[in-house]
């Protein structure tokens, strides 16, 4: 009888946190950023959320793809 019990609670520890990673992701994937590549080869990578000028560039990036497509 313990045995099931204890199968039990590690089923739905386990499928508590498959769904826990899996929300978690989804979340991240969301997120629209902006990448800015300069001649020198470094990278600045700006999330919708960090400052005005991000935003506004994710938008405008967003627009050019909207048109492109």
């Amino acid at each position: 009888m313990a045995r099931g019990r204890f199968f039990f609670t590690g089923f739905l520890l386990s499928m508590a946190s498959a769904l826990g990673l899996t929300y978690l992701l989804r979340k991240v994937r969301r997120q629209a950023r902006v990448e800015l590549y300069f001649d020198d080869g470094s990278m600045l990578a700006l999330g919708n959320k960090s400052s005005e000028l991000s935003a506004r560039l994710t938008g405008m990036a967003e627009e050019m793809l909207r048109q492109a497509l």
